[in-house]
């Protein structure tokens, strides 16, 4: 990965756009393979990335109508989907489907469709669905434009209005909500070389079908085709409202064959976040305790290990992974869920999702890989976490991958005993000299869940701390803290090279038996 992004700055974003495209001479290909009353499936659209494999990747035009290509960023927010033209409307059904306008920094055409028990309707574009605001253009002039993207709708919140629920939007991103939330992180298709290779590659869903809904339906389905320099694939997504809005995910990859150049890295079910600072990595001068969309990465391995890494904002890019065989979950979480953690009257991350991937199968050897870049503000995402196989699959032969991604909030996964509720870096009043003390770093962290509260009162719990050789342990220490009845562990490590990391693994044991997650940090070098 070359840079920090996000879909927060419009300069990263156009990067992500611009990484990967389609020409529109195959995407209308595409629409046209189905016609009125042909089935379409998830096979179907196999085909048609299997077929797009087999061929030499083309890039798709970015030119824009002139009046259209030089509205500036405000004039481009100004043009608007007009809610009542919205898809499904007309009819009541349970979900509703608005769409983006391209401009700017969204050049790229998606193509799309709905499908019906009568069959596939190209969805074109028409100037008529758009509020142009004050901007002077002529709209009636540019044929079928395409869209930037698409978001639906549903009554998550209240039966008397439709909240929006996903949004699909810029190359593979998707970004959901479950009720309560508001939009944190986000959920690609797939990553290409994030990290190893000679450059990260970004995959584009290039064209949509979006399956009309019964009148009685609790879940919406998409289809998506997606296509880059060195991959296809074939994606299907079930999404489900609720308390913890669902993400059923069900893909088909292809890898180009003759690219000429070989995928490094190949990462399934990523997920992008932002972490600026938090407990564990706090800044001066700031008044918030906390600004992050995510605050740790949570893993279940196939072995049955709970893992927890607090996510840190480094200098320079830190990448680190665990290794497994058929995991049972991964994801960015955000666990503190106070509004007091941040004391952020607009941002409100105490009501950002954390997104959980549970595999539907198993997904055999492998490894869940962290990629921290360093961020210089909350506006850029500088985390990603997704799933790497430990083999490539031989050119015209897919990998497939299921899997459920749970957008949660207050109700959240745990591990089944206990886990950390929070990681703090600092040493209080000590009798050392400084000198000493600027040698060692010193974390607080506090540990709860149903295998501690179900010990008794004068149940011995300790600590069992790994370093690696660049930290030697000075302190280990665990107690109940009468105040939150939790337990509360003190790990002190004295440095040998100040400018190596250490790798700090720790977990609360009672009767020779783990009752907690094993929380894994990094401390970085200075």
């Amino acid at each position: 990965m070359q840079a920090v992004f996000s879909y927060r700055s419009p300069a990263f974003r156009c990067a992500l756009w611009a990484a990967a495209a389609l020409t529109a001479t195959l995407l209308a290909g595409a629409v046209q393979a189905q016609t009125p009353g042909s089935a379409f499936d998830f096979d179907s659209l196999t085909r048609l990335a299997r077929e797009r494999a087999e061929k030499p990747y083309r890039a798709a035009s970015d030119k824009l109508p002139a009046d259209l290509a030089q509205l500036d960023y405000d004039q481009v927010r100004d043009i608007r989907w007009r809610p009542e033209r919205a898809l499904w409307r007309a009819e009541q059904l349970p979900f509703e489907a608005m769409f983006f306008h391209l401009g700017l920094y969204q050049k790229e055409p998606v193509l799309i469709n709905e499908v019906t028990p009568q069959g596939v309707r190209h969805l074109s574009y028409r100037s008529a669905d758009f509020d142009y605001g004050k901007n002077q253009v002529r709209p009636e002039a540019w044929g079928d434009l395409g869209f930037a993207g698409f978001r639906l709708h549903n009554q998550l919140n209240s039966s008397a209005y439709k909240d929006e629920l996903v949004v699909f939007q810029g190359a593979s991103y998707f970004r959901a909500l479950g009720k309560g939330q508001q939009y944190g992180l986000s959920a690609r298709g797939l990553a290409i070389d994030t990290v190893g290779g000679s450059g990260e590659e970004f995959p584009r869903f290039t064209e949509f079908w979006l399956v009309r809904p019964d009148p009685s339906a609790t879940q919406v389905t998409v289809y998506a085709l997606m296509d880059s320099a060195r991959a296809t694939g074939a994606f299907r997504f079930d999404i489900q409202p609720g308390t913890s809005t669902t993400t059923t995910v069900r893909s088909r990859i292809f890898v180009r064959p003759g690219t000429g150049k070989p995928i490094a890295t190949l990462g399934f079910a990523p997920l992008t976040s932002m972490f600026f600072f938090g407990e564990n990595q706090p800044r001066k001068g700031d008044f918030r305790p906390e600004v992050h969309d995510s605050d740790g990465l949570m893993v279940a391995t196939g072995e049955g290990e709970w893992l927890w890494r607090p996510l840190q904002n480094p200098q320079q890019t830190l990448v680190t992974s665990f290794a497994t065989k058929n995991p049972k979950g991964f994801g960015l979480m955000q666990r503190d869920r106070q509004w007091s953690n941040y004391e952020d009257v607009e941002a409100r991350y105490e009501r950002r999702p954390s997104a959980w991937v549970r595999p539907l199968h198993d997904w055999g050897a492998g490894r869940v890989e962290l990629v921290q870049l360093s961020t210089p503000d909350e506006t850029h995402d500088n985390i990603v976490a997704y799933w790497v196989p430990a083999q490539m699959p031989p050119p015209g032969q897919p990998l497939e991958f299921a899997y459920e991604l749970s957008w949660q909030g207050d109700e959240q996964q745990r591990p089944p005993g206990a886990w950390a509720t929070q990681s703090r870096r600092g040493i209080g009043y000590s009798k050392q000299p400084a000198e000493a003390l600027r040698q060692q770093v010193q974390y607080v962290v506090d540990f709860d869940g149903p295998a501690l509260r179900a010990l008794p009162a004068n149940a011995t719990v300790k600590a069992v701390v790994t370093s690696d050789a660049n930290g030697q342990l000075l302190e280990n220490i665990v107690y109940r803290n009468p105040a939150t009845d939790q337990w509360r562990m003190t790990v002190r490590i004295q440095r040998q090279q100040a400018d190596r990391p250490i790798e700090l693994r720790a977990f609360l044991q009672h009767d020779n038996h783990a009752v907690s997650e094993t929380w894994t940090h990094i401390i970085l070098p200075e």
